[in-house]
């Protein structure tokens, strides 16, 4: 698992979005970016943070931040989730889980007691400059939309 530290540079990435168009890291240059890891669409905990997200999306347009979340969901399963909650920022498909590995946010978890791999509900604040500002590498749900906007640059 890397040790990604605030200030190192944030992994590159390119994934389709729910809208079938490609997206890279380096379209967001100059933007700060909220960059969310949940484990599956449309389950329990990751609808409540995905809503979390949602319902401060002005605030945290407001203080300059673009959120996007990132799953090993295919795109069909993105863009059903995305609609049924109206979620107004894009969701990333990542079927490998190679960009989850880079960022720390894939590896063993205890799920309902038992040892599983997977992703790891994280959260990283990506600078204008592309570079690591925070980085929550286990998530809890509750409160966590607004643990984030209190971190942001």
């Amino acid at each position: 698992m890397p040790d990604l530290k605030e200030g190192a540079k944030a992994p590159g990435f390119s994934l389709q979005a729910d809208d079938g168009q490609t997206v890279k890291l380096s379209d967001f240059k100059g933007q700060t970016v909220v960059l969310y890891f949940y484990p599956r669409a449309d389950t329990p905990g990751c609808t409540r943070e995905a809503c979390d997200f949602r319902d401060e999306i002005a605030v945290f347009k407001k203080r300059k931040a673009v959120v996007v979340g990132m799953s090993k969901d295919k795109l069909p399963a993105l863009q059903k989730f995305k609609e049924k909650y109206q979620l107004p920022f894009q969701l990333l498909s990542d079927p490998d889980h190679a960009v989850q590995e880079a960022y720390g946010a894939w590896g063993q978890k205890n799920m309902y007691g038992k040892m599983v791999e997977g992703t790891i509900r994280s959260t990283v604040i990506i600078g204008p400059d592309g570079k690591i500002v925070k980085r929550w590498p286990k998530v809890k749900v509750d409160g966590h939309a607004e643990e984030v906007l209190a971190a942001l640059p």
